[in-house]
């Protein structure tokens, strides 16, 4: 069954990883999809591989801190899909450090790239929907993070904790205009970054989690799928955690 048939999307962050997982998860529910990313030879191998899927991905470089670009990467979505109706605020980076080593350049970087990012393409996006009249739905994807806060994060912590203030002050101000604003907060989830980690550690957060198994990036699409469909129609303003119970 195939829940966002019809629909046009936009991903940030969508070249690899979760985003690029999600992108895959709506192309398989109907949806067509702009892969925004701020590499753009990988967002086009993403897009190519996508496409493979019979549905359209359309490609475009974009950093979320840049207006213009984000507001092209809107534009770009309307033309070439027909119109916008799901946003997914994905894109973002880590600088880890303890609050001692920490610079006032990674922690602004990180704040940058997920806060401001997201109030940018929120703006563009749902002034896109507003416009067409029929409503949308805006997923921003925050961490567990955001949550507990994590020693060495003091600038990701802050800015995933930020998103969960972002999505229900936005959801209150666009739900008069039927555009649904919510929030994931992912928790230990497989992905390149995460395998990076020492052996010791993945260990230690493995056994933190009830459902004793890391996340795959596709536990994100869904979750994302279910937020951006009509099953979740009465849903606004809200953060689901998709941790496997971690810091319940």
């Amino acid at each position: 069954m195939q829940l966002l048939s019809g629909r046009r999307a936009i991903i940030t962050g969508a070249a690899q990883g979760i985003g690029a997982a999600t992108a895959r998860k709506l192309m398989e529910h109907g949806a067509s999809v702009v892969i925004a990313d701020l590499n753009a030879s990988l967002a086009q191998d993403t897009a190519r591989e996508l496409a493979k899927l019979g549905g359209t991905a359309v490609p475009v470089k974009v950093d979320v801190r840049n207006p213009d670009e984000v507001q092209a990467a809107v534009e770009l979505c309307v033309a070439e899909l027909g119109g916008l109706d799901i946003l997914v605020n994905n894109a973002g980076i880590t600088r880890d450090a303890t609050l001692r080593k920490m610079t006032v350049d990674d922690f602004e970087a990180v704040i940058d790239v997920h806060l401001k990012g997201a109030f940018l393409a929120t703006k563009s996006a749902s002034l896109a929907m507003r416009d067409q009249g029929t409503g949308g739905a805006i997923i921003n994807i925050s961490s567990i993070s955001g949550k507990v806060g994590m020693i060495g994060q003091a600038n990701y912590s802050a800015a995933k904790a930020g998103l969960v203030g972002f999505t229900k002050a936005v959801a209150k101000e666009l739900a008069p205009h039927n555009i649904r604003v919510n929030a994931i907060q992912p928790g230990l989830i497989r992905t390149a970054m995460t395998e990076a980690l020492r052996p010791d550690i993945w260990e230690s957060k493995l056994a933190e989690i009830p459902l004793r198994r890391a996340g795959e990036p596709e536990d994100i699409g869904n979750a994302v799928v279910f937020l951006a469909s009509e099953l979740s129609s009465y849903i606004t303003g809200v953060v689901l955690e998709v941790a496997g119970g971690r810091h319940i």
